[in-house]
């Protein structure tokens, strides 16, 4: 064999032992909040309680949390995360609010005789004061659930380019869903 023919191991990545997140000086509370999640989910969504599903349940919620607790719950404390979705809790009904408002808007644009006048579509960017990751995915989320904008890209630096169906849609952003999403994350 050639030098050729040979994989580049440079290149290569030593892989993350799954294992190694189940020894007890890694045991972070995250991890049981999160298998305690998962576990509650499977139970109310297979709906059988017989010993076979319970242990099936128990087994997954076990592998996924050993694969993936730590996407859920990134800081190990997860009793600042209850308060976290205490306010998140508060921020989804006014985003109904808002979506509904949307959709009334595209509607109107939709049956006015002149809409051909008043559909305006043009990205914009503009930089978000989001600081933290998953303020800007609820962020970008929020701004692509409401009707007449989607969110085109996000970057690393906070810079979001939105696509939108007309001038209204355009001059409310950043605006308010972000002072509010802003709040809930406490930036």
């Amino acid at each position: 064999m050639n030098a050729e023919d040979k994989p580049p191991q440079a290149n290569l990545l030593p892989r993350k032992n799954v294992l190694n997140r189940l020894r007890p000086e890694r045991f972070n509370p995250a991890y049981l909040l999160s298998f305690l999640i998962l576990f509650a989910l499977w139970i109310v969504f297979s709906g059988r309680f017989d010993p076979f599903h319970l242990i099936m349940g128990v087994v997954s919620s076990a592998l996924v949390t050993a694969m993936s607790g730590d996407l859920i719950f990134t800081s190990g404390k997860p009793l600042r995360l209850f308060g976290l979705w205490l306010r998140l809790a508060g921020y989804i009904p006014w985003l109904i609010v808002q979506i509904f408002l949307a959709n009334l808007h595209v509607m109107a644009l939709v049956f006015h005789p002149r809409m051909r006048d008043l559909v305006d579509p043009k990205i914009i960017t503009f930089d978000s004061r989001l600081k933290d990751d998953y303020a800007r995915m609820v962020f970008a989320n929020s701004i692509t659930l409401t009707p007449g904008t989607i969110t085109v890209d996000v970057t690393a630096w906070g810079r979001f380019s939105v696509h939108c169906i007309d001038d209204a849609s355009a001059q409310s952003l950043p605006g308010k869903m972000e002072e509010k999403i802003a709040a809930v994350f406490r930036e």
